[in-house]
């Protein structure tokens, strides 16, 4: 299995044991989580009972670590600058649960040519927990996060509505709140208050923050209602060391519309710019063409140029001379450069002469003399909000589906400073589906084998809205389509122009939390009970809207917790008339289906034993299992295979 995810024995991945994980978690959880895998020298052991089972978690050694720092020579601060607001412990908490949702494939949508091996992903659900599943699976691995969240400016239908997941004695228990605190932390919900949009906002970030790379970077869109929160925010979350820039755009070329009211239209929007670890970012930056200055006029061989003035007065350096061979017109100035230097550039033709003796010569800086891009400026100019709304009316045959949609043109232009061929770029606020429509536009053009990881809820639209009325009930839906019809569009207007591995397709996933009579099912089930327990329990987990089996959600929900990406290979493995999945690059077997047998169990033993298959890792949907199996199972595993494999069982 995945380094990432490999599970203690008191922790077996199930859904039972992740109930009861976010049921005694604290702020602080996460954090010690991280601590641990980075630092475990400051950690005492864990305690487990006679039966190999966690009893307690080894405590942080507070003082060693904070006599390393000292003997160390690292300066304390003692500013006394704490960023706090009402629900930031609440936050916290919520950065250490994991999801307890099922993550549906979309199995119709998924099986089309299309996007059975796409590489691109798009999950229908809360982005809150589909950062958590992702947690597992992409930790480290996305490089550049782009996000445009709600602005919270009153009218973009912010308000606080991610559910409390803890009742009054859990929040008392965890954070220490009396009743007074709760109520307080409580009134947030339905709110649309700073607060409300911190506390909304702390965990996803804190989640995001983990899933980039080291060289990653991750760029938040904002107005000024909140711009002031979000850097304050994020310099909590992630270092104000880790401060890379704030870009501005402008959104219209001057003012348009009616007057204001203290005469002044606000015409740009910012993207606040963190990287992971700023030591080892650093821009691509912006591809020198003619769209950056150069061009070629005289047609000179040497391709594209600009000019580059000679002259640099009152600076105090040395003055040169320079002749036209041309007309024989003198020309003195002061310049950095060298008098043979001068002569040879007016040899090879790069001295560019004016034709007044009282304007000064210029040389000829050619496109192919550079051997890095061009930097980049906080400004980035023009990114005509109205344009881009005309842009996606088109593409909708004049439906008027989606307001205010982010240029696809900056995005563009943002992913072209940062990313190279293969890196995975996540949006988790995807909106009308901008990102992904840009990652796709810029692969066309250079190439690249970029991928896209798109978030978005289920929101529904306005039943008085075009896109509802066009058949849109979510804005997910949106989206999607949007999606599907920009690559198709990519696809004509490239024609054969078009890289060979273009992928215009993505894969569909849907979070779905289980019904309380699972869960009831779930948290009552009694391990030790010796009778069969069939209740259906992959059954409970079918989703008829896209067809998808209960055992396909199982699946697809464990792999990417085990740490397994979306596009991992999975292999199809029977054991006389059972069938099971294997995942190679692990020598890890999932046994999920009911109706395991003898027989079945022989042909493992015999495949294993003779070297036909490698396993490592036996995983047990215990519900599909009677303890005479389980028991049978456990058994002959440990005592007829001479490097048996560890079984881990879930419930």
């Amino acid at each position: 299995m995945p380094q990432n995810s490999k599970k203690s024995k008191s922790f077996d991945g199930g859904l039972k044991s992740i109930i009861d994980y976010n049921n005694s978690i604290k702020p602080n959880s996460g954090l010690l989580k991280t601590l641990k895998i980075a630092l475990p020298q400051f950690f005492e052991k864990d305690v487990y009972d006679e039966n190999g089972n966690l009893v307690k978690n080894g405590d942080f050694k507070t003082d060693k670590f904070l006599d390393e720092l000292k003997s160390n020579n690292i300066t304390e601060s003692r500013d006394g600058y704490k960023l706090a607001f009402v629900g930031k412990e609440y936050a916290r908490l919520q950065t250490g649960c994991l999801s307890e949702t099922m993550i549906v494939p979309d199995t119709e949508h998924n099986s089309q040519k299309e996007n059975a091996n796409s590489g691109n992903v798009f999950i229908t659900g809360d982005n809150l927990e589909a950062l958590r599943h992702l947690q597992n699976a992409y930790t480290g691995k996305i490089k550049m996060i782009y996000i445009d969240p709600p602005y919270n400016t009153g009218s973009d239908n912010f308000t606080y509505n991610d559910k409390f997941e803890f009742t009054d004695e859990q929040l008392k228990s965890a954070l220490g709140y009396d009743d007074n605190e709760i109520a307080r932390l409580k009134s947030l919900q339905g709110k649309c208050s700073h607060s409300a949009w911190m506390t909304f906002m702390y965990p996803r970030l804190k989640l995001a923050q983990k899933l980039l790379t080291d060289d990653g970077v991750i760029f938040v869109s904002i107005d000024d209602n909140e711009q002031a929160n979000l850097k304050l925010l994020m310099d909590d979350i992630l270092g104000e060391g880790n401060f890379v820039a704030v870009f501005n755009w402008q959104t219209k070329k001057a003012a348009q519309g009616m007057t204001t009211e203290n005469m002044i239209v606000d015409n740009h929007e910012d993207i606040l710019v963190y990287a992971k670890q700023k030591s080892n970012f650093r821009f691509k930056g912006m591809k020198r063409d003619e769209n950056s200055g150069f061009s070629n006029p005289d047609n000179d061989p040497r391709g594209l140029w600009k000019r580059q003035y000679l002259q640099r007065l009152g600076q105090g350096l040395p003055v040169r001379t320079v002749i036209d061979p041309a007309t024989g017109n003198k020309f003195i100035f002061e310049t950095p450069y060298t008098q043979e230097k001068l002569d040879l550039w007016i040899r090879e033709n790069r001295i560019i002469f004016p034709k007044s003796k009282d304007n000064y010569p210029a040389r000829k800086e050619f496109l192919l003399e550079y051997e890095n891009e061009q930097q980049l400026v906080t400004s980035l100019g023009l990114y005509a909000t109205k344009a881009t709304t005309e842009k996606l009316y088109n593409l909708f045959e004049k439906k008027k589906i989606f307001t205010n949609p982010k240029p696809d043109t900056l995005l563009f232009d943002l992913f072209s400073y940062i990313t190279l061929d293969n890196d995975i770029i996540l949006d988790f606020f995807a909106g009308s589906g901008t990102t992904a429509h840009a990652v796709m536009q810029l692969n066309a053009e250079d190439g690249g084998n970029r991928k896209f990881i798109m978030v978005q809820i289920d929101e529904e639209t306005k039943t008085d809205s075009e896109a509802f009325k066009a058949g849109y009930k979510t804005i997910d839906k949106i989206a999607r389509e949007r999606i599907k019809r920009a690559a198709k569009k990519i696809k004509t207007e490239k024609g054969l122009a078009l890289p060979k591995d273009f992928d215009g397709g993505f894969r569909h996933y849907r979070l779905v939390m289980p019904d309380v009579k699972t869960l009831d099912k779930i948290i009552e089930f009694d391990p030790k009970s010796k009778k069969l327990f069939d209740i259906g329990m992959i059954d409970q987990f079918s989703y008829k809207e896209t067809k998808t089996s209960g055992l396909e959600t199982l699946l697809t929900t464990w792999l990417i917790d085990d740490g397994y990406p979306f596009d991992t290979k999975i292999e199809t493995k029977i054991f006389a008339d059972y069938q099971s999945h294997y995942i190679e690059e692990s020598a890890t077997l999932y046994l999920i289906n009911q109706d395991w047998n003898t027989k079945a169990l022989k042909v493992l033993l015999n495949e294993i034993g003779k070297n036909k298959l490698i396993v490592k890792t036996i995983i047990v949907y215990a519900y599909s299992f009677g303890f005479e199996s389980m028991r049978e199972l456990k058994t002959n595993i440990k005592t007829n295979l001479e490097n048996p494999p560890e079984i881990i069982v879930r419930y």
